[in-house]
């Protein structure tokens, strides 16, 4: 067995990727060291590294070159691996890394400069025979040149930051009337995630698909394109579900000559800047002209997508690595495989799972992740960074997971990810796994029929909303967890709203059910689509009892031995597949025996349950005695708070974050729908508007670090006039 490359590689990243690098640096016997910030101490990738380091408090410190460079001197790093995202396309810290003498596993300096600058890169490829989209921005083009050009370009349009990748500050303009508002958000995004605003335009490409090219090169002059990977799902210009191969040039006569010639284009693109290592060209592909292809960027790094790839391609004999050939590669090992030797086999779809709730506009969802379960079988990968009980930080990307399943067909490898999908548990946090499985079970998805707009087309799939036989089954696993561990003094109240205050009195009934008590222990549960009260008419007290609840007249029965069960509960004699997790765990309140804090309030969480079953997920919240009571003052008429009210003048954070923009000043009279802030959460921008037309009054100010539900601003509508006569 040939010696490792390096000793020690330190891999500059966080969450799933880092996971997987650290997982190839393992089977190649080499010694992994992991960084990490404050918020990410607890992390996956830092338990499974053989040495982690910290970079302090600040949450940004992954893109801190110096802190990253001394923590390579302090593992006794030679190498460093970056992963995607943060400092994988940053030039200066490939020449931070020289300057220290350790190797940075990528690309050399010039192909990160020129091709990490997407007005370089057009100009750069152009002139080696490359097509490229048309479009127009130089550096240094104020807002009023790129107005001013705009029109040569034609719309719709595309604004882009010429710095960064990933989609992150794209904007789609249809009209002139747009392009202002549309160049400030897309510099402040490019500013906060490059730390360069520099834009250009391009014309947005009619029914466009999005293929890629995976390159391989080492310093000895060869180069190899591994095929594409259509990426055309995405939302909001970020990926969501990708495969391999194009689905697109499988269904066309001459799709293996299309083929061809996008490897052609991509080795070409690749050569110009002398690439080495792993790297993907980015084409788009317009879907009434298959023939026709133009250049996008390339993406100087490895691709969260690249699992597809290695899950397809051969190269000679062995099963393709991409971590590992980087590795070998920054090592200066040849490849010594011929073009010829490439082999794609079978199909591969790839879906992020990520923290965010589709039912709110797909706002991130940062937490605590816990009941974890991810899927096997057959064809099945995972990349991930969930465990149990997982951080999920509001600081960085919201995603959690890769899925990825492999068939002999295409047909066969999206049956394998909707089933894999399907078994899949993440409780905490909202997800879009049932999001994922509306789309992969998409009949134009199944026949292949994707473009980069269906997404947006088809909107959101409305989520389930809770069963009466669930929310049964969620008031057992309360009950059980309360007669287990001590009830939280008025956190169960009877009809008249008065605290039980423990356990014991008429109220409690575990020594067997009671039937017809004339005022039975009641429990309020809340769930997207309102309150409910679940009357408890009995529980268990002994061997195969159950318990005994009403919900609006309806009587269920739920087997406590299967309640809380991982995987299933049994209600009314049905079994069937309900994964339960509470939050009870993180507070000890006041009992009688004297434990826990007398009059101590429950901390944010507290009390929550989360539901899964088949991919889909919810959150049910049980109202403290306190929160009960402000409800009932505020609307005497409602017995449980009732739904949320719908939008009105007042405008708060979806989510923690930072203000980022306050385009408005206080006094300004505004319109429906205008931007008032623009708050950055989990690196994305979230637009807030006025809901109604009157006068502003702020309450924030750029830089603002702001709370989950923190009022931001406040519209006065106009007070209505007394009418004449009147």
């Amino acid at each position: 067995m040939p010696a490792p490359p390096f000793d020690t590689v330190l891999v500059a990243n966080r969450g799933e990727i880092a996971c997987r690098i650290i997982r190839t640096l393992r089977a190649l016997g080499i010694r992994s060291a992991a960084v990490y910030t404050e918020p990410d101490a607890g992390a996956r990738h830092v338990r499974e590294a053989d040495l982690a380091l910290s970079l302090g408090p600040a949450p940004g410190g992954y893109l801190e070159i110096e802190a990253v460079v001394e923590a390579c001197r302090r593992a006794g790093a030679q190498a460093v691996h970056p992963g995607y995202g943060f400092l994988s396309e940053n030039a200066a810290f490939g020449q931070a890394l020289a300057a220290a003498g350790i190797v940075f596993i990528g690309p050399d300096a010039q192909a990160l400069e020129v091709m990490g600058d997407k007005i370089r890169a057009r100009h750069q490829v152009a002139a080696h025979g490359v097509p490229v989209v048309p479009g127009a921005g130089e550096p240094g083009m104020t807002d009023e040149e790129l107005m001013a050009v705009a029109g040569t370009v034609g719309y719709p349009l595309l604004v882009k930051p010429s710095a960064g990748g990933g989609g992150k500050g794209m904007v789609a303009v249809a009209t002139p009337r747009e392009l202002p508002e549309a160049l400030a958000a897309a510099r402040r995004t490019a500013r906060g995630a490059f730390g360069d605003d520099t834009l250009l335009l391009e014309r947005l490409i009619s029914s466009p698909r999005h293929l890629e090219v995976q390159v391989l090169a080492d310093r000895h002059g060869t180069t190899l394109h591994l095929g594409e990977r259509e990426c055309s799902l995405q939302r909001r210009h970020q990926k969501v579900v990708e495969e391999a191969p194009s689905p697109l040039l499988e269904s066309l006569p001459d799709g293996s000559l299309i083929r061809d010639r996008l490897g052609a284009a991509a080795v070409a693109a690749a050569r110009s800047v002398g690439y080495v290592g792993a790297g993907t060209v980015e084409f788009l592909v317009s879907a009434d002209a298959p023939g026709e292809f133009f250049f996008m960027e390339m993406n100087t790094r490895l691709q969260v997508e690249h699992p597809v790839t290695e899950e397809t391609v051969w190269l000679g004999d062995e099963p393709l690595d991409l971590v590992a050939w980087q590795v070998r590669i920054a090592a200066g090992e040849p490849l010594e495989v011929p073009q010829s030797d490439v082999e794609q086999v079978g199909h591969a779809v790839e879906a992020r799972v990520y923290a965010e709730d589709p039912s709110n506009g797909f706002l991130p969802s940062p937490g605590i992740a816990y009941g974890v379960r991810e899927p096997f079988g057959e064809g099945v990968r995972v990349d991930s960074l969930l465990e149990e009980t997982t951080p999920v930080p509001e600081h960085y990307d919201p995603m959690l997971a890769k899925i990825v399943a492999w068939g002999e067909d295409r047909e066969t490898a999206l049956r394998r990810l909707d089933e894999a999908l399907a078994q899949t548990v993440v409780l905490g946090v909202h997800t879009n796994l049932e999001h994922l499985r509306f789309l992969v079970t998409d009949a134009d998805v199944r026949a292949g029929r994707l473009d980069t707009g269906l997404i947006e087309r088809r909107g959101t799939q409305p989520g389930r909303w809770v069963t009466e036989e669930q929310l049964a089954a969620i008031a057992a696993r309360y009950l059980e967890a309360e007669d287990a561990g001590g009830q939280p003094p008025g956190y169960l109240h009877d009809g008249g709203g008065n605290g039980t205050g423990g356990h014991g009195g008429s109220w409690d009934l575990r020594d067997g059910w009671r039937l017809g008590t004339p005022r039975p222990r009641l429990l309020t549960l809340e769930t997207r689509d309102g309150s409910r009260d679940v009357a408890v008419l009995g529980t268990p007290g002994a061997a195969g009892t159950d318990y005994v609840l009403e919900i609006d007249g309806t009587v269920h029965r739920v087997a406590p031995a299967e309640a809380y069960d991982s995987d299933t509960a049994t209600v009314n004699g049905r079994r069937f597949p309900l994964s339960i997790g509470l939050r009870q765990d993180a507070w000890l309140p006041a009992t009688a025996g004297g434990r826990g804090t007398p009059g101590a309030e429950p901390p944010p969480g507290y009390g929550e349950a989360w539901v899964s079953a088949e991919g889909w997920s919810a959150k049910v919240h049980r109202p403290t005695r306190r929160e009960l009571l402000e409800r009932r003052l505020a609307d005497p008429g409602k017995a449980g708070g009732g739904a949320p009210a719908g939008p009105g003048p007042e405008v708060r954070s979806p989510m923690p974050g930072t203000v980022v923009a306050v385009p408005v000043s206080n006094g300004d009279r505004v319109e429906a729908g205008q931007l008032l802030v623009a708050v950055e959460a989990m690196k994305m921008e979230h637009r807030l508007t006025a809901a109604v037309a009157g006068t502003v009054t702020v309450l924030a100010a750029v830089g603002d670090p702001v709370r989950r539900d923190q009022l931001l601003a406040v519209v006065h509508p106009p007070a209505e006039l007394p009418q004449e006569g009147g």
